[in-house]
This record gives structure tokens, C-alpha cells and sequence, in this order.
């Protein structure tokens, strides 16, 4: 197994097991669900936005390593960005894991996720929490 195999492997594991941002978020402004019915994955995810910036992201779900490490993981990386920010960040996951396209820097540990796009029956998986963030920000911006 590889560097980058290694990695994917521990932190994938280490979010699933020890999330940080595991929990219903007291008064969200945004909300919104996805379910995969293919495997049964779900994620539920709440948004505190204020002032066009997200305060606040945490989710409820159940499902595979792969779709609640990539929650759990989105959850941090757009808390603090502004809504814009956070959807050019769906935009950037999504071609890495969809597209294949080289992890951009502003992914942080999410470029752990880049193996997905190897494992076509996990893209679903890993890109269910970022749908959510779309359709929560809908129209915010």
C-alpha cells in the first residue's frame, strides 16, 4: 500500500470513528438531507449563516466510512468560509473525486478523499454530504 493509500485509509477511519462535528446544530439557518439509495448511506446537515459567512456546520448520519468521513470533514472545512467560498470548495471536491482532477490546495485534508475517484462505488458515498451543502446554500447566494 502507498503513502497516499496509507493516509486515506487512517483518516478516513480516524473521521469516521472520532468525528468532530458529529451532532444536530442548535438554530441552523440552512438545512438539508441526502440519502444514497444504493448502499443506504444518509447525512442530515445543519448551517448557522450569518452575514453571507457559515458560522456553524454539523451533521447527523449513518452510512460507510467513506460518506461520514467526507461529512465530517466538509463540516470543518467550510465553517468560517463565506457561502461562495464553500461552493466553489463542493466544486473543487467534486471534480477531484468525480473528475479525477488534481487535489487543489485549498482542500486541506480532503485531498485524502482524491482515492475515491479510483473506487466508482464510493464516489457517491464521498460526494453525499457536499450535494447537501448545495442544496442547503441554494439560492444564499
Amino acid at each position: 500500500m502507498g503513502i497516499l493509500e496509507d493516509l486515506y485509509q487512517e483518516l478516513v477511519l480516524t473521521r469516521y470513528k472520532s468525528p468532530r462535528r458529529f451532532g444536530e446544530l442548535p438554530d441552523p439557518t440552512h438545512r438539508a438531507g441526502g440519502r444514497n439509495p444504493a448502499c443506504g448511506d444518509q447525512v442530515e446537515l445543519f448551517l448557522r449563516v450569518r452575514d453571507g459567512r457559515i458560522e456553524a456546520a454539523r451533521y447527523r448520519g449513518e452510512g460507510c466510512a467513506v460518506s461520514l468521513a467526507s461529512a465530517d470533514l466538509m463540516a470543518e472545512a467550510v465553517e468560517g468560509r463565506s457561502v461562495r467560498e464553500a461552493l466553489e470548495l463542493a466544486r473543487k471536491f467534486k471534480a477531484m473525486v468525480v473528475e479525477g482532477a488534481e487535489p487543489a490546495p485549498e482542500l486541506g485534508d480532503l485531498a485524502a478523499l482524491a482515492g475515491v475517484a479510483k473506487l466508482p462505488s464510493r464516489v457517491k458515498c464521498a460526494t453525499l454530504p457536499w450535494r447537501a451543502l448545495e442544496e442547503a446554500l441554494e439560492g444564499t447566494v
